[in-house]
């Protein structure tokens, strides 16, 4: 049963990967409480290599929580008063409008205002001086704008996600927009990369490599490209997950015999072993106030999600419904744990709200893995198989919409997001 649980996790992590950099967005279901909205072709965005208007509304729509209204208006700049009649007829509730021009320095003056359609009033604007190459950037902020303008809550679409690839025997580690375009290689090897995970501020990412013909973790600057051996103890290493703080990483090492839980400060010192166990303890994510590690443990006979102190006294058991369930994810308010569950030989995404730890599954495919909450915990990334290839999704935390974010070449796995900039 053992050997079964970790060549699972190992297979799941490793193998049938192909490599692409770049997506196809595609989004599917309906939310209950979707907002419509109409984004019309911004003023002058012709003269550009891509259409912020365009990329707007897809990060609106891939949130879940818009509803593209197709309106028969013309290209319109952020100061032509809208006719709100004709919006509300077309059934929008809001209008973004905008415009692109470019600049005796060669960059582009990108500006926006969002329209309260119902109440005919003027929602406020923002302008851009963006590079060609910033242009997409610059669109998301907008969308990141305007989502928190009209759902009070901060929008994810300027953050980014890092993947794995496998193409031939070439892994490697990608970084990209959150709508997964972008993509840049962070790093390449012939041996297996797994298990990136976003430091707290966004500047680094902790993964396992096999460079050594063992697992071993890194810590990457995203920045600079450079990195540090972090963990490279007798044994495995693996599983890394950083503290809130930054400080630490709690990772599972095999150095005493084994597989079990440790946290290591992350500039050096001594690793501390954080429960005294014989089973195969694993896959540490941490709580946000940074108080708690929840973890899977087979120490009651299957795999299971449980929950400890960082100080490792006091044992919960966190899930009981089906015989397996791995992956632990803690939304960023605590509230929701996303996590695998094996179900008739299916393994889907499940989540759980922890104070009731009422359950619900909310996908229909059946070789889901590596679920990952967007930083303000509206969404979840995970990979999974559609029509026999691996693909990386969203979805809302209700599973009512979900956006597919396709390799047109290969296959993609281990996706995580990175929080919000600090900046």
């Amino acid at each position: 049963m053992l050997r079964q649980f970790f060549n699972f996790l190992w297979l799941m992590g490793v193998f049938g990967m192909s490599a692409h950099a770049q997506f196809r967005v595609e989004v599917s279901g309906v939310g209950l409480t979707q907002l419509p909205i109409a984004v019309v072709a911004f003023r002058g965005q012709e003269i550009t290599p891509l259409k912020p208007a365009d990329v707007v509304l897809a990060d609106l729509e891939r949130s879940g929580q818009f509803r593209a209204v197709v309106s028969n208006a013309q290209p319109m700049d952020e100061l032509t008063r809208p006719d709100f009649a004709a919006f509300r007829q077309a059934g929008s509730d809001a209008l973004l409008a905008g415009s692109v021009s470019k600049l005796a320095d060669g960059r582009f003056d990108v500006r926006f205002r969002l329209w309260d359609v119902v109440k005919g009033q003027d929602l406020g604007g923002q302008s851009f001086a963006v590079s060609a190459t910033e242009l997409r950037l610059a669109a998301h902020r907008i969308a990141d704008i305007v989502y928190e303008k009209l759902t009070g809550d901060r929008g994810v679409f300027s953050t980014r996600i890092a993947y794995v690839t496998k193409n031939a025997q070439r892994f490697q580690l990608w970084v990209a927009d959150a709508d997964g375009e972008s993509a840049q290689s962070a790093l390449a090897s012939p041996e297996p990369i797994i298990s990136p995970a976003w430091s707290p501020d966004g500047s680094q990412l902790a993964y396992v490599s096999f460079e050594s013909r063992k697992p071993v973790v890194y810590v990457h600057n995203v920045s600079t490209g450079k990195r540090r051996l972090v963990a490279n103890f007798k044994g495995s290493n693996s599983a890394p997950a950083w503290s809130p703080d930054s400080s630490s990483l709690a990772l599972t090492l095999s150095r005493e015999g084994g597989s079990q839980l440790y946290v290591l400060p992350v500039n050096g010192g001594e690793p501390r072993r954080l429960l005294q166990s014989n089973s195969i303890d694993t896959e540490p994510a941490y709580a946000p106030d940074g108080q708690s590690i929840y973890f899977v443990s087979d120490r009651g006979g299957s795999p299971q999600i449980y929950r400890t102190s960082v100080s490792g006294m006091g044992l919960e058991r966190i899930t009981f419904s089906g015989s397996y369930n791995i992956s632990p994810s803690i939304s960023p308010d605590g509230r929701w744990m996303a996590y695998i569950s094996r179900i008739a030989g299916a393994f889907k995404l499940h989540v759980m709200e922890l104070d009731s730890k009422t359950v619900r599954s909310i996908t229909d495919t059946t070789a889901d893995e590596s679920p990952k909450f967007a930083p303000n915990g509206k969404q979840i990334i995970y990979a999974t198989q559609q029509n026999g290839r691996e693909a990386l999704l969203t979805s809302t935390v209700d599973g009512k919409v979900k956006a597919k974010l396709n390799g047109q070449n290969g296959d993609i796995r281990e996706p995580d997001w990175s929080p919000f900039s600090k900046q």
